[in-house]
This record gives structure tokens, sequence and C-alpha cells, in this order.
């Protein structure tokens, strides 16, 4: 009798929590959007290249509440919010705005589970836009500024005295009023420009740890001479011990030890080469021992792969991967949802828009002008996708050139905005360094708030030798910066600037529309660069432009990135539409058109 009720007061329970969140408005919606179960909302480990076995979800309902800028927590909540889905978003249960006038206001309890008695207490945060200060009990325990980073604060200290705690945090974001990153995110969207993300949209955790613990792991491959570069920083003490095994099929094939912070070295013999063809993964095991005793463990992976320039046989640059030539074409994906805006409803979904990228056989996405979840760079690696990783923009530039090297003025930032750009860039960086998928790192895309664009790159370059830096995305080009010239040329390829001692890529070409009725975001002023009627003409157009694309790679392109994965608000040149319910392709046409465009560019 008394499993009976506990059953029933199960069943009660969860009734009345999806009675208190629904999504809202009247836009359209994934289908994964009736998947999702308010009290197991992403319920997946959010880190996965630093991956311990204990850890508590903090996703969910939340109060919140919307205050003029400046005031303290208010008294009263305005209702539930479902984190960690934007406020603006149908998914979050409010779709209302906040606006640089105002902030917005987050609230919960937890509980610490008992097993973690005596331990340290770590809370994270995936990434919350854009200022964002926390308290636990009543406690300003921290800050932080920028939209797309994760952050983390120790919490133990302020944990005392309580079995249930409260956590609330005050969010603050100017959206385009501000120079900082916020990528295309507007307070009026139209055209190209989006609806605003404000407050918490990745997953909210807590974790336990020991008192020095493992924060960051740093791997570097080199292929050439079979060896693992692994670096493994930590949370205090300088005389722990790290000890590093690389695991080939659960088999322990390397391993090395040495102090936090040092480069330890693994020898590997004929390693296995990560590839789109080929993503092969190698896991790690990660210890940190004092005293003979290991106090923390993670688990991790990595992978062989090295990705350089060189010349084709008619002397031209050409990008190359393990040492050989490979043509990268992908897709600008901007990672955008109907319903959950900068977050995909689940993982199924997370992972859906890089499948399709690989079946319609492109090797490649650029990611553009967002930072993903760490999740969704995991699955890029375990799917074998190359990415060519924007930095958000924020701010304008005086002019733009396209077509020619730049001559002009460059954007001067304010001290603070340039801070707020050079220390985001800096976290970007050191967050996705690890990802054996992330090869070109693009700091500046159509002179968007584009400055000091020599220095910015030079500095990309030295923190980063591993990758290629494409400097300017579209302008504006500078003979000395980066690996890379990037044009970009609407709606066919067309050469119109090279620089024989760089990479030459058509950064951005296409934009084929095609407007799909009852699968627009809205009814009018829908757009493409070039608007067709049926999947067949969009085919047709896009297989003219793969031919086209092969006459341009005989002088000199060594990359395309094709606009765009899916349609987007009033874009309606995605090659499937913004709920992802329909392809406006022939698949199978267009799979057959890229890998000959990929096998032209590789020779």
């Amino acid at each position: 009798m008394k499993k009976l009720s506990l059953f029933v007061g199960m069943i009660v329970c969860t009734i009345s929590i999806q009675a208190q969140w629904k999504p809202v408005g009247d836009k359209i919606k994934t289908q994964w959007a009736e998947q999702i179960n308010p009290d197991k909302v992403l319920p997946e480990y959010p880190r996965p290249l630093i991956e311990r076995n204990e850890w508590l979800n903090l996703n969910g309902l939340w109060e919140y509440a919307i205050v003029p800028r400046g005031r303290v927590e208010p008294a009263a909540f305005d209702g539930k919010i479902l984190v960690p889905f934007a406020v603006e978003s149908s998914l979050s249960g409010v779709q209302k705005e906040v606006g640089e006038a105002s902030e917005l206001w987050y609230k919960r309890d937890f509980t610490v589970p008992a097993q973690w008695k005596n331990r340290q207490v770590i809370l994270h945060f995936g990434a919350v836009d854009w200022e964002a200060d926390v308290f636990v009990n009543d406690i300003l325990i921290g800050s932080h500024q920028g939209g797309y980073s994760p952050f983390s604060f120790n919490i133990t200290p302020f944990l005392t005295g309580k079995t249930k705690h409260k956590l609330a945090v005050r969010v603050w974001d100017p959206i385009d009023g501000g120079d900082q990153p916020h990528g295309k995110q507007v307070k009026d969207p139209k055209g190209i420009w989006y609806t605003s993300v404000t407050g918490i949209w990745q997953t909210v955790w807590l974790e336990p740890v020991a008192e020095n613990h493992i924060t960051a792991v740093k791997p570097v491959a080199d292929i050439d001479n079979g060896l693992l570069a692994v670096t493994v920083f930590t949370s205090g003490r300088n005389n722990d011990i790290i000890e590093v095994k690389l695991l080939d099929k659960g088999q322990v094939i390397a391993a090395a030890k040495g102090l936090w912070g040092k480069e330890l070295r693994l020898q590997v013999e004929t390693p296995s080469l990560w590839s789109p063809d080929h993503p092969y993964l190698y896991y790690m095991r990660i210890s940190l021992i004092s005293e003979g005793k290991t106090i923390d463990e993670v688990k991790s992976y990595t992978a062989f792969r090295k990705i350089s320039v060189g010349r084709d046989a008619n002397g031209r640059m050409r990008m190359q991967l393990n040492n050989k030539n490979l043509f990268h074409y992908g897709t600008l994906d901007q990672g955008w949802w109907p319903d959950g805006l900068y977050t995909a409803p689940t993982d199924e979904a997370l992972v859906f828009d890089i499948r399709k990228t690989k079946e319609w056989g492109f090797n490649m996405i650029r990611k553009h002008v967002k930072v993903e979840p760490a999740r969704w760079y995991y699955h890029c690696d375990k799917e074998g996708i190359m990415v060519w990783q924007d930095m958000p923009s924020g701010g304008n530039s005086p002019q733009w050139q396209m077509h020619q090297f730049f001559d002009g003025k460059e954007a001067v930032r304010a001290p603070e905005s340039e801070c707020d750009f050079r220390r985001e860039w800096k976290e970007i960086i050191d967050l996705l360094h690890p990802n054996p998928c992330v090869v070109v790192w693009v700091p500046f895309n159509e002179a968007w708030g584009q400055f000091k664009s020599v220095e910015i790159a030079e500095w990309t370059k030295h923190y980063d030798p591993s990758r290629l830096v494409n400097p300017a995305s579209g302008g504006n080009h500078y003979l000395e910066a980066g690996d890379i010239l990037d044009i970009h040329h609407y709606p066919n390829p067309k050469i119109t600037l090279t620089n024989p001692q760089k990479v030459n890529v058509l950064g951005e070409y296409g934009g084929i529309g095609l407007a799909v009725e009852g699968h627009l975001w809205q009814t009018d002023k829908n757009w493409g660069y070039i608007q067709f009627k049926n999947p067949q003409e969009v085919t047709d157009e896009y297989v003219k432009y793969a031919e086209q694309l092969k006459e341009t790679i005989r002088h000199g392109y060594s990359a395309a990135v094709y606009t765009q994965t899916t349609d987007v608000e009033g874009e309606v040149n995605g090659l499937m539409t913004y709920d992802r319910k329909k392809i406006k392709i022939n698949e199978t046409d267009v799979r057959k058109a890229n890998q000959s465009v990929i096998s032209e560019g590789s020779n």
C-alpha cells in the first residue's frame, strides 16, 4: 500500500511540475519541443572533456522576475522559467523581452547530497548572457561578464549551517546597445539579425571535488613524431602529481607523470589519425595524486590530427589535414532554434544538424558568430566534422571593404570594449582548444567591430599555433594578417581577390531561398539572396554553383562555405526549414555534388 501511495505521489508531482510549464507563443517549433520533461531538462553530462562521475543538474523550473536595472532582489517574483532556455524563448515558458533598461532575476533552492560531505562544491554555469551576479544564501559570491564562455565558483564556504540552500542570479544584457560580443542578437530583429537572448542559456550544475582538483586539460598531438603532449591544470598545490593514461579500445597504451602545469609527453607509435572519414578518438584517464593517494580523477579524450597549409602540384596554397590536401567544404551554421533560440531543445536535436551536414556530403561547419555548448563540439569530434569557429561579433566599423586589401581606418574600441573582446576570445580558445574538430579560428566577420586586425590575428596564432587563423572572413583584408584570405560572394561562387602567399577561401556564398509554407517563422518579409519555388529548383541551382565552385578551385580556392544549414527566423535560405521538419533539397544530388567538389579540391 505504501508503494502504491508513493507511486501515485510521484505521478501527481510530475503532473504538477508539467502544469507549471509549457512552451508559449505561436511560432513554429521543432519535434523535440514535445519531448521536453521539465524535471529532466538536458540531463546529459555538460562537459565531456573533463568528466567526473558525480554531479547534480540544476536545470529545471526556477523563479524569475524582470525589474528595472539597479534594484535589489525583488520581494515577489513573476513566475516560473525553465532553465536553461533564455527568457525570450518559447521553451522558457516566458517569452518576454528584458532590454538594457531592466535586469533579469532567477531564484531556486537546492540541497547538497549527503555523500558530498567534507568535499568542495563547485557551481558551474555553461553560459549566461551577458553580465551575471551570483548569490548563494543571499551572499554575492561572484560575477562574470561574457555570454559565451563557462564560469564556476567554489560555493563551499557559503553552505554552512543549512540543508536547503538558496541560489539567485542577477543578469543584465545590453544586447546590441553595447559593444560587447553579442553575435546576431538585436533589440529589433529583422533580416540577418535575430531575437535577443538574455540570461542563462546553458546547463547549470553542481560538482563535488577535492580541495585541490583538476580544472583544465590541454592535449596537443604531434602526428609527425607520434607524440601527445598533455598539460593539466589544477586549483591549488604545486607538489601534487598528475598522472595521464592514454587508452585505445580500453587498453592503456601510454602513460606519464609530472607536476600540474607541466607538459607531459606520451609516445604513440603509428597512431590512428582523426579525420572526417575516420573520426578516431583516444580516451584519457587523468589522476591527481597527493602523498600517494588519488584525490581526483577525470575522464577525457583526444585525437591525433594535424591542420596545416602546403602547396599543391601547381604551387597553390592548400589547406591540409594530416599532411594531405583536403578541401574544406561546409555550411554556415548559425545554431539558432525557433523554440529555444540559442539553446537546442534536447541533445538529440543538438546532434541532428551535425549528422545532417555530414549526410549531405560536407566535411566542415563554420560556426557563425556564436559559440555552442561543449556537447556540440563533442558531437563534432565523435561524428567527424571539422569546425571553423567564429568569435561572436560586437560593435561597428567605419567602413567595410570586401574585394580589396584594406586601406581605410579600422574601428577604435573603447578600452572596456576591447578588454571584453580579448578576455572572451581567450576564454573561447581555452574552452575549445582540446576539441580536435576545431581547425580554424575566425576572430572577425565582415568588419563587424573589427579592430587591430593584425595584432589580434598574430596573438591568436601565437596563443594556439596548432590551428589556422582566418583573420577577417569577408573583409577587411590585410596582406600580413593570418593564414587565410577569405572572400564572401553571393549568390554564386566567384574569385574577386587572391593572395598567393596565403590560403584563399570562399567564406560565404549561396543563399538559395525557398519559403516552405507551414514552416515559416513569420508570414511576410521572408528572404533569401535568390528565391525559388520548389526543392528541385533549389537543387538544380545548388548543383550549378557546385560546378562553378570547381572552376574557382582550379584558380586557387581551398575551401568554401555555403549559406546555410537551416532557415533562421526571416531568412529562408537554409537547406532545411527552421523547425528542421522539411529538407529543401534533393539530398542524393547534393551529396553527390559535394563529394565531387571535395574530391576536385583535395588533389
